[in-house]
């Protein structure tokens, strides 16, 4: 995992347009971006090139490389002599020609650790209502990809709520199955159209998706079920913990009463006021640990876009469906 927020010239490597994010760092831009203007607010306007391996004592490594960051000569990661880099400007074509039908605006963009791991995160058109009120959720393109040979190009759906920047998977198994995932050994262009038939059944589901948030918001939990629900998620297994599990649910009871999106009055004491307690916590609230502020933080980003935190909101609506559906709830908690 990235021990920081990677830096360009001195500043964070992020760059975000509209309202200002939770983790507040950045370089905002007053409107959504292009790829060119995301890629230069970002810090993102650097490459990477291969270098052979040696030891101390200058011995050459076989069958390894060093990937180099160009514009610092960091050294972001060892690889195979069969890796080929993906650039950071190639992301963003590949991200340009793949929605290339649609209006495309970069939302956020940033890099973590020196620069090893780059996301992109480009909003595309049609929202959904959250039956009729304000509270709006809109799709999004997100795409990640690594300097360091830990991961190939990943991109796929996601979904952002406007009014607290909660972002949350739509399925973790779907965008694991029916995202697109690319290793670094060919031509990206080379997949545009396979990677746009698959997103194209990505972007039916989130079509679908209305009539889930939609169940969400037309179903009030008591207080017994309530209770339940956050217990699933956040549970003292063992019983060594009691005192922490407590204070994690009044902390959700309280969000579910008056945090984000409480004044709300369509999904006010819903079961999707229940689910977004959760994604409010994940984001703002939950306990992370670093050596300083800014590690935190990266901790946070990187949990919350593509970790443990992004899993636990793809397992907190399943189960907001279960209680919404008045069907049994620990099962789905592993």
């Amino acid at each position: 995992m990235p021990a920081d927020i990677a830096t360009t010239n001195g500043r964070p490597a992020i760059m975000y347009a509209g309202p200002t994010p939770w983790h507040r760092l950045g370089t905002r831009l007053d409107k959504p971006a292009t790829a060119a203007e995301a890629i230069t607010a970002a810090g993102l306007d650097y490459t990477v090139d291969l270098q052979p391996l040696r030891t101390i004592s200058d011995l050459h490594v076989p069958r390894r490389k060093a990937v180099v960051r160009s514009d610092t000569r960091q050294v972001l990661g060892v690889v195979s002599k069969g890796y080929t880099p993906i650039q950071n400007r190639e992301c963003f074509n590949f991200m340009d020609q793949l929605a290339a039908c649609d209006e495309v605006a970069y939302h956020t963009a940033g890099a973590l650790g020196k620069g090893e791991r780059v996301w992109l995160l480009a909003k595309l058109p049609n929202s959904i209502r959250v039956r009729g009120s304000d509270d709006q959720i809109d799709p999004f393109l997100l795409l990640s990809n690594s300097h360091d040979g830990s991961s190939a190009l990943r991109c796929f759906f996601t979904s952002i709520r406007v009014c607290c920047a909660n972002t949350w998977n739509l399925a973790h198994r779907q965008h694991r199955g029916e995202g697109i995932a690319i290793r670094h050994r060919g031509n990206l262009t080379s997949r545009v159209n396979e990677a746009r038939q698959v997103l194209g059944l990505a972007r039916r589901q989130f079509e679908q998706l209305a009539e889930k948030v939609d169940f969400l918001a037309g179903h009030a939990p008591n207080q017994t079920r309530l209770n339940e629900y956050f217990g699933a998620l956040f549970p003292d297994p063992d019983g060594r913990h009691p005192a922490r599990a407590q204070n994690v649910r009044m902390t959700l009871n309280r969000l579910f009463e008056d945090g984000m999106g409480a004044d709300i009055p369509q999904t006010r004491h819903m079961a999707f006021a229940a689910f977004n307690a959760i994604t409010e916590y994940i984001d703002h609230h939950k306990t992370t640990r670093g050596r300083d502020e800014a590690d935190r933080t990266s901790k946070r980003i990187e949990s919350s876009l593509f970790g443990a935190g992004a899993d636990l909101k793809v397992r907190a609506f399943d189960l907001a469906l279960r209680l919404a559906a008045g069907d049994p709830l620990v099962t789905l908690v592993a």
